[in-house]
């Protein structure tokens, strides 16, 4: 076998290239390429044992650890599907997705497993624990208790025929929108994806990559896949502080982070080492748009590091990047499409926008997902055949072509480079015109004087809908006041644009899972307090 074609093919094929490379670093322990193999082998062996049928839905609730990666490789290789739940998440949210993907094997610590209701969950068959010792566990449970070392120590069975188009993992949304939905990730798209990233990233065997991202998280799944498709080293990482993320990256020598841009706002705003400056080769950016003072800042603390700004969808794994010899010609843009996809900008009728006319990001290629996992009318919303007429498609294709509709809007300049407009639903309609949320929090940014800040709509009489700014003080000990803000606005903004007033709050500004900030509950939570 010469390329990747199973997501457990990344790790088989590196091992089999640089077998005594360490693929893996877990706080104290390195694992080698050999080693993870063979221990992905076991442990999809043991699956086998207790049962697992080809396409089951295996869970995996845990921290950044050791045996959640072996989990999400060895599922797929025995034939199943892995189901990554977000450790932040609680006992509803998590027995909504063992309830919504029917799980059969969830994989827990049996501190989380005592932290969870699991009554209302039918499928469920086998709970495997990670552990260093067997304990003995009071409950009584519908479902079996298997130990990791049982699992991990079992003889290698034959496994169940796998091919790329079969289902390889389901991603829960964050669910800011409404409860999280499960995106349907093939073999093929989670390769095609490590594949296209790496490519553009040039990640090479003596890489180090820090995952700081919740492996949940497409792109902190990402961190491993590009990874090991290349031999290089991923460093897991459970951080409390924002300044653990740069101590890491000092000490493991890190040459590549991506994160999103709540964290990168954390990051500027500390002092870095300088020894990261002498490794970090290159920062992503993803999950939002990482305001121009930030990136600036960052740019500042490591100089020599190439800054990638990326988007992407869930639904679609990454769409577009900017090429860092742009980011200071066009530093707004989400640059073009990435290696081995197509990104279209489409009018409602689905024609194809003209230059710098708004319209929606559809995502069409191999990394177009399989859509929502027992959800016929949210996949019949996103997902959707391409029009006949779009150019690229020949008479005689009789097979219609299902892309990702992406639901956000966006322009493309004359050059080809795409820029982001805003959400369909969280767009702001005031005095007759449709404002981006984001574009608001940039000039909001630009004035040096807030820290994190979030812009939403809500209802004004006159206005439709008028724009209100909440925001955290860039320095707590220098607080400023709402007027100076927006007459500094006024300055930079056209009237309509303009907030209607600032609310100042202190800490940091709520995330939702995937450590984004929560738009969504900072609006619900502004319109409850003034109803």
């Amino acid at each position: 076998m010469l390329h990747p074609t199973l997501l457990p093919d990344l790790i088989t094929l590196s091992a089999q290239k640089y077998p005594q490379a360490i693929a893996l670093t877990d706080g104290k322990l390195h694992w080698t390429y050999d080693a993870l193999n063979g221990a992905i082998r076991g442990v999809a062996a043991g699956l086998r044992r207790v049962g697992v049928e080809r396409g089951a839905r295996v869970a995996i609730y845990l921290e950044k650890r050791l045996e959640a990666v072996l989990i999400s490789f060895a599922a797929p290789l025995a034939g199943a599907v892995f189901v990554p739940i977000n450790p932040v998440l609680k006992t509803d949210q998590v027995a909504h997705i063992l309830r919504d993907c029917n799980v059969g094997v969830l994989v827990t610590s049996p501190e989380r497993l005592a932290s969870l209701n699991l009554t209302d969950c039918p499928d469920l068959r086998h709970v495997v624990l990670c552990a260093d010792t067997k304990s003995q566990n009071g409950g009584q449970y519908s479902f079996e208790i298997n130990w990791w070392s049982d699992l991990f120590n079992c003889p290698n069975q034959t496994g169940h025929r796998v091919i790329d188009t079969d289902l390889a993992a389901i991603f829960y949304t964050s669910g800011s929108t409404g409860k999280p939905k499960g995106v349907m990730l093939s073999h093929r798209n989670m390769v095609a994806g490590a594949i296209s990233v790496a490519s553009y990233l040039d990640n090479k065997a003596d890489d180090t990559l820090l995952a700081v991202l919740p492996l949940s998280f497409d792109a902190g799944f990402s961190q491993l896949t590009t990874a090991f498709l290349v031999g290089a080293r991923v460093v897991l990482l459970n951080y409390l502080l924002p300044r653990d993320v740069l101590k890491a990256m000092a000490n493991e020598k890190v040459t590549g982070l991506t994160a999103v841009p709540p964290l990168y706002l954390q990051l500027a705003a500390l002092d870095w080492p300088e020894a990261i400056g002498q490794s970090l080769r290159y920062f992503a950016n993803t999950g939002g748009h990482l305001p121009r003072e930030a990136l600036a800042t960052l740019r500042q603390r490591v100089p020599k590091a190439k800054p990638f700004l990326m988007y992407g969808l869930t639904e679609a794994f990454r769409s577009t990047f900017l090429p860092p010899q742009d980011v200071d010609k066009r530093p707004d843009s989400m640059g073009k499409a990435i290696p081995n996809a197509e990104v279209l900008v489409l009018r409602a009728d689905g024609s194809e926008c003209a230059t710098d006319e708004p319209g929606e990001l559809v995502h069409r290629g191999a990394l177009v997902s399989l859509g929502y996992w027992n959800d016929a009318e949210k996949t019949a919303e996103r997902f959707k055949a391409l029009p006949q007429t779009l150019s690229g498609r020949p008479d005689g294709l009789q097979l219609p072509e299902i892309a990702v509709f992406s639901g956000d809007t966006v322009r493309r300049d004359a050059d080809g480079y795409l820029y982001f407009v805003g959400r369909y639903d969280e767009m702001i309609k005031t005095s007759g015109y449709r404002v981006s949320p984001t574009e608001v929090e940039d000039m909001v940014y630009a004035t040096r004087w807030v820290g994190e800040c979030v812009a939403f709509g809500v209802p004004h009489k006159m206005l439709g809908q008028a724009i209100q700014v909440i925001a955290t003080h860039a320095d707590p000990s220098r607080a400023t006041g709402q007027n100076d803000v927006l007459s500094e606005c006024r300055v930079r903004m056209p009237a309509y644009m303009v907030p209607d007033g600032i609310e100042w709050v202190s800490g940091f500004l709520p995330r939702n899972p995937n450590g984004k900030i929560d738009r969504a509950l900072l609006r619900r939570e502004w319109l409850e307090r003034h109803s």
